[in-house]
């Protein structure tokens, strides 16, 4: 892929990023804007940060400092460097001469309400506003940046935000059309893979999906038919596998062989359509809480939780450096 110029167009191959090019600006350095700004100068990008929390700049640059090894493995950009992250004193310096804007502050409306007026104020008009909210629907973001709306949509990563690809763009009512093909056409020059969600509904898209497999994995727990270790066992030796390289629907295409998807709901389709029809409908009460909790105690008693998260992220840029070089997999 080629670098990355927000705004405008892919550097070309071999070219760089001018360090005196207008920045990306990073609003929120917590965990999810840690790994932005990490993407971001892996890309050949310049970064300027703000997070108004003591101590901020600090632990940007450590969390960014712990991203890096990963990132060289991926492979940098040209240009690319650590020193081209700035940090401001106020939002209003962190976008005065941005061309993108990565806002991820605290999801409290609140808070987000007097953070996105005070962007929407100085940064340049044009310039996108893309949340990672996770939570907050875009229209409602629209709502608190009363100069320019229309440049206003989320853009929501997945942790850990500099490795997993996926973004979800997520247009409001009032997004310009432009804006959205902006916001997605510099993702996909910053390595991302951006899917753009259609309809504003809770979650958006991959947390709604996550959810439906959260709210059964539950029922199965609390109706005792198996257990914490065995949920995750079932999905992390099983589907996850093959989910981790293609989707669910395209994995149940293939299953059908020749016939497609077609064969293979009109064969499980009827027994597909009963095990929905019996799906639970768990509430998370203290008792269910608590079974959960006590679950993955027990599943990770006497593991190095630490050594776990080291060897589940190798082992994950090892599947990116996989797939990258299959070209024929979507």
């Amino acid at each position: 892929m080629t670098p990355a110029t927000p705004g405008g167009t892919a550097t070309p191959p071999g070219g760089r990023v001018s360090p005196g090019g207008a920045p990306v600006a990073v609003i929120g350095t917590g965990v999810i804007g840690a790994g932005w700004a990490a993407l971001f100068l892996a890309r050949g990008l310049d970064v300027t940060a703000f997070d108004p929390a003591p101590g901020a700049e600090e632990r940007l640059r450590a969390q960014i400092d712990l991203a890096w090894p990963a990132l060289t493995r991926l492979g940098l950009r040209d240009g690319s460097s650590r020193d081209r992250l700035t940090f401001a004193a106020t939002a209003g310096d962190a976008v005065a001469e941005a061309r993108f804007v990565q806002e991820s502050g605290p999801e409290r409306p609140g808070l987000k309400r007097t953070l996105l007026a005070a962007l929407d104020e100085a940064a340049p008009a044009g310039v996108p506003i893309a949340s990672s909210s996770s939570g907050l629907p875009p229209s409602l973001l629209q709502e608190m940046c009363p100069r320019h709306p229309e440049r206003v949509l989320v853009g929501h990563p997945f942790h850990p935000a500099y490795l997993i690809p996926l973004v979800e763009v997520v247009p409001g009512a009032r997004t310009d059309p432009g804006v959205v093909r902006q916001t997605t056409d510099f993702y996909s020059r910053a390595g991302k893979r951006p899917v753009l969600v259609r309809q504003e509904v809770p979650g958006h898209l991959a947390n709604r999906l996550q959810a439906a497999l959260w709210r059964e994995a539950y029922s199965l727990v609390e109706r005792g038919v198996a257990t914490v270790a065995d949920v995750d066992a079932a999905i992390a030796h099983g589907p996850g596998l093959r989910w981790a390289l293609l989707g669910p629907l395209v994995n149940q295409h293939l299953s059908g062989g020749p016939g497609g998807m077609a064969h293979t709901l009109e064969h499980l389709g009827p027994p597909a359509q009963a095990w929905m029809d019996d799906l639970g409908t768990p509430r998370l009460t203290p008792e269910l809480v608590g079974l959960l909790v006590g679950g993955v105690n027990a599943e990770l008693d006497g593991i190095d939780q630490e050594a776990m998260v080291t060897d589940r992220d190798a082992l994950l840029v090892g599947l990116l450096e996989a797939k990258s070089r299959h070209h024929a997999l979507p």
